[in-house]
């Protein structure tokens, strides 16, 4: 039976609000996954082109979006959130289907997401403080993995990003959109 002949007519009207929250979360976390798959990360800056580097990278562009939706009172809280529970139902989802078990995917997705928490509060700190130093150390620590320095150049390129973010109107950002 479809969720509308078990809910019927009114069911749907309070759920539609709802469905498109749940829509501009995943065009958010589509956008933000594009933004991770910057090639200039994997050539230019050494983030490694693994599942390790690509979840920093995907961590990065996330908690870069969720800073922005921060200042969006309780609409940008709650899509933050929205964005958060995509994010790591995709992780559940793409842990499974490389052939991880249930027990497995459960304390994976666990220690990802208190690994995310730690990124989170690392990058928005220092950007919140426009202190360079913290987030070389926070970019050298997580998306670098402890392999090198964060170069001029990456500090400049995730600052842009974020600054190109921060940017955005209300509007945009509130519909699932990054540009």
């Amino acid at each position: 039976m479809k969720k509308s002949q078990e809910t019927g007519w009114l069911g749907n009207m309070l759920s539609w609000g709802q469905r498109r929250q749940t829509q501009r979360s995943e065009l958010l976390y589509s956008n933000a996954v594009e933004m991770a798959r910057n090639p200039l990360f994997y050539s230019q800056f050494n983030v490694k082109d693994d599942v390790d580097g690509r979840f920093d990278a995907l961590a990065l562009c996330v908690s870069i979006v969720m800073r922005r939706l921060k200042g969006l009172g309780d609409e940008g809280s709650v899509l933050s959130q929205q964005l958060f529970d995509t994010m790591f139902a995709d992780m559940d989802l793409t842990l499974r289907e490389m052939g991880a078990g249930d027990i497995g995917v459960a304390k994976r997705v666990r220690m990802m997401s208190e690994a995310f928490a730690g990124r989170l509060n690392a990058y928005a700190t220092s950007l919140d403080h426009d202190d360079r130093d913290a987030l070389a150390a926070a970019l050298e620590r997580n998306l670098l993995r402890g392999t090198g320095a964060a170069e001029a150049a990456l500090l400049t390129f995730v600052i842009d990003l974020d600054r190109n973010v921060q940017a955005l109107a209300d509007d945009v950002i509130l519909a699932g959109h990054l540009e």
